[in-house]
């Protein structure tokens, strides 16, 4: 495992902060939340076979209801309208169940 400075630290986590904000400012909608409604968008590491070596995942808190776990596979900047309708698609048949 290589070095990481302090600064180059502190930069990725800025980094991830602004594309979460971004995220959520499209999901959201995306997914219909109401004021009571949480979210919550992360992006890890996936070692796992199939999978790509980064994916974004989102947690749909509405309120009452259980939370839901959605998958995006690619990294949290990548995240855009077209991945969130899709992801909102995916938790309508969440729902259902």
């Amino acid at each position: 495992m290589g070095f990481i400075s302090l600064k180059d630290w502190r930069a990725r986590s800025a980094g991830l902060a602004q594309a979460a904000a971004r995220a959520k400012a499209v999901l959201r909608p995306a997914l219909d939340l109401g004021e009571a409604d949480a979210l919550s968008v992360n992006e890890i590491a996936c070692a796992d076979p199939g999978c790509p070596d980064v994916e974004t995942v989102v947690l749909v808190m509405r309120a009452g209801e259980p939370t839901r776990a959605l998958r995006f596979r690619g990294p949290l900047d990548h995240l855009d309208e077209i991945a969130a309708r899709a992801l909102a698609q995916e938790e309508i048949r969440l729902r259902a169940v």
